[in-house]
């Protein structure tokens, strides 16, 4: 997907990137979920996933670093969010143990990503 053509600055992110790979990890996880928590946990994880990606975007088109910085945080709570459902699913039995492993995963790098972008973006406005 970084090959495609880019519209838009956010799309030649890897960290947006991966938090569209997440996204989608998320929604096929969650056709596991059972159909009485379509507007309760199921929502919710789904919702928390596009807000990682939505804030990556709106953060970059921003045009301050400053902005971008602030969209980033809230990038990583989304994520943050999105674990913390996971683990919930986990719980409550809705992913086994085995499926949420990649979601983890994934959402492990992602978070060292965004990280490593908010320090970048910190020294540099120091």
């Amino acid at each position: 997907m970084l090959n495609e053509k880019s519209y838009f600055g956010f799309e030649n992110l890897e960290v947006y990137h991966l938090a569209s790979e997440l996204v989608v990890s998320i929604y096929k996880a969650a056709e596991q979920f059972p159909s009485k928590e379509q507007f309760g946990l199921t929502s919710q994880v789904c919702r928390s996933a596009n807000s990682i990606c939505l804030n990556i975007a709106e953060g970059r088109g921003r045009g301050s670093e400053r902005d971008f910085l602030r969209f980033l945080y809230m990038a990583r709570g989304s994520l943050l969010e999105t674990v913390s459902a996971v683990h919930l699913a986990t719980r409550l039995g809705f992913l086994s143990a085995e499926s949420a492993r990649p979601l983890y995963e994934q959402a492990s790098l992602l978070n060292g990503k965004i990280n490593a972008l908010i320090r970048t973006l910190e020294a540099a406005s120091t």
